[in-house]
């Protein structure tokens, strides 16, 4: 029997990391939403490792990556942007805590916006370039709402 590629749903490979303490595991999403969330914003075969991290890992790499000396709340890393995409998201979890109280957003619905964004960066959108950045607000605000949240930009 063969697979129908066109109707067949994305074949997602994930590894969720938490190098963080127990504070910051407490208020880390489970690892099944992580996987809920990544696969609503797939739109092909991908390999993903979500690295949950603290303040220091975040600023660091940040600043070793992106040339920016702060925490930032998601970086995104693709290694292969071939038939099965590979790729790392990083979220600093208290960054993403931080964000959410100060937009009085719940925790979940912050993670799951995060995620959602940084799935498509991993493929390919860039929300810098101006073209770009309506569509992929579009994306994620669609999205989002199949999964039952709200539209993060309202």
């Amino acid at each position: 029997m063969s697979v129908d590629t066109e109707t067949a749903p994305p074949r997602l490979a994930l590894t969720v990391q938490r190098a963080i303490g127990a504070e910051n595991r407490a208020r880390s999403p489970a690892s099944v939403l992580v996987r809920r969330w990544a696969l609503a914003a797939l739109r092909g075969d991908a390999e993903l490792t979500v690295r949950l991290v603290g303040e220091a890992e975040g600023r660091r790499l940040n600043r070793d990556y992106r040339g920016k000396d702060y925490a930032t709340n998601v970086l995104t890393f693709v290694y292969d942007e071939g038939e099965r995409l590979a790729g790392d998201l990083v979220l600093c979890v208290p960054v993403v805590a931080r964000e959410a109280a100060e937009q009085g957003k719940p925790l979940e619905a912050h993670f799951a916006h995060l995620i959602v964004h940084g799935m498509l960066h991993l493929q390919g959108f860039d929300h810098e370039a101006p073209d770009e950045a309506e569509e992929m607000e579009g994306i994620e605000t669609r999205v989002l709402a199949t999964l039952g949240y709200p539209n993060p930009y309202a």
